[in-house]
């Protein structure tokens, strides 16, 4: 029955029947996904009902937005439930990268260096540190970086760490996800370790985690384990599928005051920003978080789990434990790029007559590909699939609201790879 409804849309025998055959032997790891869900289901609901979430909450706010209710327990409720002493979370903030700039800007100063303990940062992070020119960034206002890049098996060089950190180090940026590197995803227990280790070397040392693609993933977070703040977008995990804009901070109340006097204005911080009429989706998309995220990573390993079997090199492998909702898949050229990228499309509720292209987006300084027909433009927790066109042509991954759609995703991405004759079954 099943196999009939796929082929209406493009799947061929061949290729349900390869899925068919991954997913058997995949029930044991989505049972841990689902309990992992559970867990963070129950967390969330304790922070909403400790906070006496109610009707009121969802009432809109316009102007100044003084005396919002719904935007200060929204806000408490995050904090609570990442255990963190206070939390900024606001349409205001528009995205992910806006809200690390926000949590960067407002806690450097000139002569401060910013330090990367796990390598290069994300791609759109290089021109708001300054290691690409642009106006504006940290470099601009007398900020200083520095890197320590990973060893080559990914792991931590704690060596090197020892002797870069330095008193002029003020904080440290800890990226949990790959980004557009094949490398291993860290846990939250590395972190944690990661972040002990560096505060005996400095005590005051600020160390922010940039958490987006791992909320929820995992039954604990950065902030559990010592992290100053964590930073994401809403767009991405946390805001499960139905926030349309946003981002969040949450960390001590010092490092949030400062970010907050950093997006509104000194003397005003977190008293303005009207919630617009967001209020319910915002609430309804973090309490529907932890099962839209648990879909995603059951996406993840399902793709894994078929592109190890028709040969290409995955990150993570299906095996290993997930610590966020990205997949990265080497392809090893651009045109199997563009044909996983328009399988993925092919796949989508929205836009799916469209073909996707390389493209010179902003913020990237090779061309991207980029395939995702979401409800909320360049929402990452949607099914959607991007990389940057330059070896090792590694496509990544992500999202998928449901279970269903996402391996409804992998294998049309598999079906344009079969007829673009690039893999056989």
């Amino acid at each position: 029955m099943n196999n009939n409804v796929y082929a209406e849309i493009g799947v061929s025998d061949k290729v349900y029947a390869l899925g068919e055959k991954v997913l058997n032997a995949l029930h044991d790891r989505f049972e841990q996904i689902d309990q992992t869900a559970e867990y963070n289901q129950a967390k969330v609901i304790a922070a909403m009902q400790k906070n006496r979430v109610n009707a009121t909450c969802f009432a809109a706010t316009s102007g100044y937005g003084y005396n919002d209710v719904g935007r200060d327990t929204l806000e408490q409720v995050y904090a609570d439930t990442f255990h963190t002493e206070a939390a900024l979370v606001r349409p205001q903030i528009t995205c992910g990268t806006h809200a690390l700039a926000v949590a960067l800007s407002a806690n450097l100063l000139p002569g401060d260096e910013l330090y990367s303990p796990v390598g290069r940062p994300y791609d759109t992070l290089e021109e708001v540190i300054g290691i690409r020119e642009s106006a504006c960034s940290l470099a601009e206002y007398g900020v200083t970086y520095s890197e320590t890049p990973l060893l080559p098996d990914g792991s931590i060089d704690y060596d090197s760490i020892r002797t870069a950190i330095h008193p002029n180090t003020k904080l440290a940026t800890i990226q949990r996800s790959k980004g557009y590197a094949t490398r291993p995803t860290l846990s939250v227990q590395q972190i944690g370790d990661l972040i002990r280790f560096m505060k005996e070397i400095k005590p005051d040392l600020i160390c922010m985690v940039d958490n987006c693609y791992g909320e929820f993933t995992e039954k604990i977070e950065p902030s559990d384990m010592g992290a100053d703040m964590i930073v994401g977008s809403l767009i991405k995990n946390p805001g499960g599928g139905l926030a349309p804009i946003g981002g969040y901070i949450c960390g001590t109340k010092h490092c949030i005051d400062r970010c907050a006097y950093r997006l509104s204005a000194p003397g005003l911080g977190q008293e303005v920003g009207a919630n617009l009429g967001l209020m319910p989706q915002l609430y309804q998309g973090f309490f529907l978080a932890p099962t839209v995220t648990a879909a995603a990573t059951k996406g993840a390993i399902f793709a894994a789990a078929m592109y190890e079997q028709l040969g290409f090199r995955v990150v993570p492998a299906s095996s290993e434990d997930r610590h966020d909702i990205i997949q990265a898949i080497e392809l090893g050229s651009e045109e199997a790029m563009v044909a996983f990228c328009s399988g993925i499309q092919a796949a989508a509720p929205v836009d799916s007559y469209v073909t996707p292209i390389p493209w010179d987006m902003p913020g990237y300084d090779s061309k991207v590909i980029m395939a995702a027909g979401a409800f909320v433009q360049g929402s990452s927790i949607e099914l959607s699939a991007d990389g940057p066109i330059r070896p090792p042509y590694a496509v990544y991954f992500q999202g998928g609201l449901t279970w269903c759609h996402s391996k409804l995703g992998v294998l049309m991405s598999v079906q344009k790879m079969l007829d673009a004759s690039l893999i056989s079954l």
